[in-house]
């Protein structure tokens, strides 16, 4: 399993629980939805970011390491 799946997967534990517990609350769920879409952008975000493997350049392939 890839470490976006990975991270994915957690997040949206994560974000189950945070909904969970404002619907506990007795937040309305207007309110609980849209705070579950900002977070879910903000999870995504990160989980790319995280994950993203950098690109080697042409000129650095092939060079031996010092």
């Amino acid at each position: 399993m890839s470490s976006f799946a990975i991270y994915t997967i957690g997040f949206i534990i994560f974000l189950g629980g945070l909904i969970w517990a404002a619907v506990a609350l007795g937040v309305p769920g207007q309110w609980v939805a849209i705070g579950a879409v900002i977070l879910g952008g903000l999870g995504l975000i990160t989980a790319v970011t995280n994950t993203r493997r950098k690109d080697e350049t042409p000129a650095t392939e092939g060079e031996p390491s010092n």
